[in-house]
């Protein structure tokens, strides 16, 4: 009965990590979107700059660029962190039902 609780409790607690981990997730998705528009953005200034012949707003646009672009890879790599740690909470999850005849844990069909 006691074992039975407690995994229950670990399911109730594993779930609502992993939901939270899902909501990070889709905030770091949309947030990715827009970054990406940003650095296209970026792009699109610092070519048609260099097109212009404009050395200083070629540089600056060349800045901005590299700015974008770094803060889109942490974005990507923050996403790919909390991607990761879904898959292992679900494992964590899987691996906590296997322990059950029915493979769910108790009162959870």
């Amino acid at each position: 009965m006691r074992t039975d609780l407690v995994r229950e409790a670990e399911f109730i607690v594993s779930s609502a990590r992993l939901k939270e981990l899902q909501e990070c997730s889709a905030l770091l998705r949309r947030t990715r979107l827009r970054a990406e528009e940003i650095v296209n953005q970026a792009r699109a200034l610092h070519v048609e700059a260099v097109i212009d012949g404009e050395p200083s707003r070629v540089d600056a646009c060349a800045s901005q660029l590299e700015e974008a672009h770094a803060a889109y890879c942490r974005i990507v790599n923050a996403y790919l962190s909390i991607c990761r740690r879904i898959n292992d909470e679900r494992l964590a999850i899987l691996k906590g039902c296997q322990g059950q005849p029915d493979g769910l844990v108790s009162g959870h069909a």
